[in-house]
């Protein structure tokens, strides 16, 4: 049997797992996950690198919460897993987000760790919008993580044209 052909690009989505509250006088940046979210993250980093889905980078948000999440990635993937951080993950829109995956173009595979609702709307920009509505009928949950192959390069923050390939939640560990 032929295995599947290699995509020229694979994104990972992944949506920093589950924060507690802001607490008086903290900032919501500083949010920490919850023990719900350490579980989540967790669960997910662990299924995706038995399913041998690993990022040549990771690009994520400069948020305690998101850093937490991607952390989780190191531990099952291991240490060498390119881990950058970029501050315009957690105060930029869905075309700063754009410009990070668009500029990446070594990377022949990149995950974005960030927030909702630019991740979704990323999403929707990647694939059909039937897809997106059985991918994720009530939304992007927290943690999970939707991976997307394209036979093309995005370029010029178009992500248009990619295929779900994969998509890891939480809750149900994988559809």
């Amino acid at each position: 049997m032929p295995s599947a052909p290699t995509p020229v690009f694979r994104l990972y989505l992944l949506r920093h797992a589950r924060a507690g509250w802001t607490v008086p006088g903290q900032k919501d940046f500083d949010r920490t996950l919850d023990d719900t979210g350490f579980a989540q993250a967790e669960i997910v980093a662990d299924k995706a690198a038995d399913l041998r889905l690993v990022p040549d980078l990771v690009l994520c948000s400069t948020a305690v919460r998101c850093r937490q999440t991607a952390e989780a990635f190191r531990r099952a993937m291991g240490e060498e897993l390119d881990i950058r951080c970029i501050d315009a993950l957690y105060t930029g829109s869905a075309n700063a987000y754009r410009d990070c995956i668009t500029g990446q173009a070594p990377a022949a595979s990149l995950m974005i760790v960030g927030h909702n609702p630019v991740i979704e709307e990323i999403l929707h920009g990647c694939l059909s919008e039937q897809t997106v509505i059985e991918a994720i009928p009530a939304g992007y949950p927290p943690g999970a993580l939707a991976v997307i192959d394209f036979d093309q390069r995005p370029e010029d923050g178009n992500l248009s044209g990619g295929t779900l390939t994969a998509w890891i939640d939480p809750e149900s560990h994988s559809r």
